[in-house]
């Protein structure tokens, strides 16, 4: 996974089983770690809250504001993203929130639209409707 996905799948599978002991520690170390450095971002403070109630929603919001504040290169928070998530891993059913997680993630962070360009086609042959 990339570092970003680590950090978006964290807060959700951290979320979805904030439950035991080890579990909501280390989801309130993680976000507490992200809101550190949105500090002064109120746009992006409003981002990771409103993540926690709807993850599909805003993960691509997030995923912008995470990549602008430099969190996928800060060793803490990626340390304590896969901390958590090796935590949720080993909760009972914890392995198939991670990768439900993982998909939503996947699918809502690479959504969107943009331009193609397409060259260099050679057409070898035509097929002809009967």
């Amino acid at each position: 996974m990339d570092p970003i996905t680590v950090i978006l799948s964290a807060l959700v599978a951290g979320a979805a089983k904030a439950t035991g002991d080890a579990v909501p520690d280390a989801y309130k170390g993680l976000k507490a770690l992200i809101q550190k450095k949105f500090a002064g971002k109120p746009v992006a403070e409003a981002m990771l809250e409103e993540h926690e109630k709807d993850p599909e929603t805003y993960a691509a919001p997030l995923k912008k504001n995470l990549v602008e504040a430099g969190a996928d290169k800060d060793e803490e928070i990626l340390k304590a993203a896969q901390e958590l998530l090796n935590q949720v891993k080993d909760q009972p059913g914890g392995q198939q929130i991670i990768n439900q997680t993982v998909s939503n993630v996947k699918y809502a962070a690479t959504s969107g639209s943009g331009n193609a360009t397409i060259s260099g086609i050679t057409e070898h042959g035509t097929s002809k409707d009967s």
